[in-house]
């Protein structure tokens, strides 16, 4: 077995481009998933490492000091920090130039010759779903018996082997849970919505949706929801528990939890035996008994994306929702006290500044709990990266999808709606929604009864105004249209 380092890169302070984040940027406030893509080959590897820079604040100096005693290293990269990226594997391999480095994540998944031919440091690159491909790797098999990559050979020829078949069996893959123990401090790990500490993993890949612009059903997990038995989840679960006592939230980041309705209330009866408390990915559509089950049995929190208020953009993207709905199901919710982080996209085909002021409407008056409000980004391998290609929508100004910071950037404009008009309308979102009487009370309510709520929600308050002051700079910066 080669020595194997997995590495999620240094990259912008602040970044949350780890290997669980499904939009690689820096946020509004200081925010880091798991790197639950890294963790679990690195569980298949034994004397594996895992190291997730940005949130332990590990630089560019440290991390070469340990490469130098490794044979194998594994990046995880994403099209926002691939070139970054690059240049820290060209790095390790200055110390190291015996060390083999392959690249895995959506963005080498769906362009695995470009990336080879624009990172020279990259020996391989792992398309699709990389568990056992990595293990293979590990093992020392020849490039050329391992299914599932794509390599150079003489003169810089690149090699595609043929795809991975698809992992059905989901129980086969040990616990993330015991990397994370071994080499991750879990209070490093931050999200707005969470309680903290938190841990995240998943309990299955892959959504039945057909959204346009998500980027991991359409790149690596697909659209069969392959899942692990409810009996594996909770035996994962009560050996966190035992782990981390101080644990205060468990979240499943399943693209949509709530795809297998049986299994989720299932799971959720398991949990609520050993009574701790979780959340996971929903989409707007579970009924009132199911929710029910679900907040009876340690449920807090539902992750939803509604992306808009405006039903014909929602059918523009093959959401699969109805805007009544989704007004119900969030009426559901609250009636049962679930908190919901609702999640919106601004830019999305069909926007239109009479949509951006039905989509703020629509917010408020359902009223999550919190929001997030993101730019549209069309990756690479989606299908809005195909739409925005042919309609014009996507121009070399405005290609990357993060500024020189992190900070997302307006990619897609529209004859009718200028960059500049969907960027500033984040901002516009986000004041009108929070700086209302009703959600003023609400949240400085929260505060008065938690100190440990009060402190958080401050400094979250510093973060977000010095994440505003640095869009304003982006702005400043970008190109006018």
């Amino acid at each position: 077995m080669m020595k194997t380092l997995f590495l999620q890169p240094p990259s912008f302070d602040g970044f949350d481009g780890g290997a669980g984040s499904r939009y690689q940027a820096k946020r509004e406030i200081k925010s880091f998933w798991f790197p639950t893509w890294l963790a679990q080959p690195a569980a298949l590897v034994p004397g594996s490492k895992l190291i997730d820079a940005p949130p332990a604040r590990i630089g560019l100096d440290a991390v070469t000091k340990q490469a130098r005693d490794y044979e194998l290293c594994v990046i995880h990269t994403s099209t926002p920090s691939f070139a970054s990226d690059v240049k820290v594997a060209a790095a390790l391999k200055a110390v190291n130039p015996s060390l083999k480095i392959g690249m895995v994540g959506a963005k080498v998944a769906v362009q695995p010759a470009e990336s080879l031919a624009q990172g020279a440091p990259i020996d391989f690159v792992a398309r699709n779903e990389f568990d056992f491909t990595i293990k293979e790797i590990a093992e020392g098999r020849d490039f050329s018996a391992v299914d599932g990559i794509s390599f150079r050979i003489n003169a810089g020829v690149i090699v595609h082997n043929k795809d991975r078949a698809i992992l059905e069996d989901m129980d086969q893959l040990p616990f993330v849970t015991e990397v994370y123990k071994r080499d991750l401090r879990i209070e490093d790990y931050f999200i707005g919505y969470l309680m903290h500490p938190y841990v995240s993993l998943y309990t299955g890949r892959g959504c039945k949706s057909r959204c346009t612009f998500c980027l991991w059903p359409q790149t690596v997990g697909g659209h069969n929801y392959r899942v692990r038995s409810p009996g594996h989840v909770a035996e994962e679960i009560r050996l966190a528990k035992s782990y981390w006592p101080q644990v205060r939230e468990f979240f499943f980041d399943d693209d949509t939890f709530t795809d297998n309705l049986p299994r989720a209330e299932a799971i959720a009866k398991e949990l609520g035996k050993m009574g701790v408390t979780w959340s996971c990915n929903a989409k707007a559509n579970v009924p009132y008994a199911t929710l029910k089950v679900l907040r009876d049995n340690g449920l807090r929190l539902l992750l939803v994306g509604y992306e808009s208020g405006n039903q014909q953009i929602l059918h523009n993207i093959k959401k699969g929702m109805r805007i009544e709905v989704a007004k119900q199901f969030t009426k559901d919710c609250h009636a049962l006290g679930i908190k919901i982080h609702g999640t919106f996209i601004m830019g999305l085909p069909g926007e239109t500044k009479e949509t951006i002021e039905e989509t703020i409407k629509f917010a408020t008056e359902i009223n999550p709990h919190t929001i997030q409000v993101s730019l549209a980004a069309p990756y690479p391998g989606t299908f809005l990266y195909k739409q925005a290609l042919e309609n014009g929508w996507l121009d070399a100004n405005h290609a990357e999808l993060v500024d020189d910071s992190g900070i997302q950037i307006a990619p897609l404009h529209y004859p009718h709606l200028s960059h500049t008009e969907i960027f500033d309308n984040v901002e516009t979102f986000y004041k009108r929604f929070y700086f209302r009487a009703p959600k003023i009370a609400s949240i400085v309510g929260e505060m008065v009864r938690s100190p440990q709520m009060m402190k958080r929600r401050l400094r979250e308050g510093v973060e977000f105004f010095q994440y505003l002051r640095e869009r304003h700079k982006t702005a400043a910066k970008a190109p006018r249209a």
